[in-house]
């Protein structure tokens, strides 16, 4: 839970960091993970337009683990903490791979379908920014 919480700090960290790195000194260093508009299929990011609502969950997804076909009605973030995700976008034929380190800006209302390709489970941190506390996976 403490790892969960101190991932949770360095994303808030992300969002409110200025750019450049101003808050670096000899005892924190700032290294830019992703800095995007846009989501994975290249669709401009918006963020829930009334009753913003933040979740944050860890995801265990076992070796050769395939997630059903889904989409998310609004945005969700996912930081691969270890393991190799393969995602693939039903609508446009997209085929992305995401190791340990990499940040995921998913689409948005696009189907689409994870699996685990490594040998290793996955740990995937996820956020979703929902209007209140709306479900942001529709299966289907």
């Amino acid at each position: 839970m403490r790892h969960v919480k101190l991932l949770a700090l360095a994303f808030a960290l992300i969002l409110v960091a200025p750019p450049g790195g101003a808050l670096e000194n000899s005892s924190i260093v700032i290294s830019p993970v992703l800095s995007t508009s846009v989501t994975s299929s290249g669709q401009k990011i918006v963020l829930p337009q009334k009753d913003a609502h933040i979740s944050v969950s860890v995801y265990d997804i076992a070796a050769g683990a395939v997630l059903p076909e889904h989409k998310h009605p609004f945005p969700r973030y996912g930081y691969v903490l270890s393991g190799t995700l393969q995602v693939i976008n039903s609508e446009n034929g997209k085929v992305d791979a995401y190791k340990t380190g990499d940040f995921i800006v998913e689409s948005i209302d696009q189907w689409h379908q994870g699996a685990n390709i490594g040998t290793e489970p996955v740990k995937l941190l996820v956020i979703d920014m929902t209007e209140g506390e709306d479900k942001n996976t529709v299966l289907k």
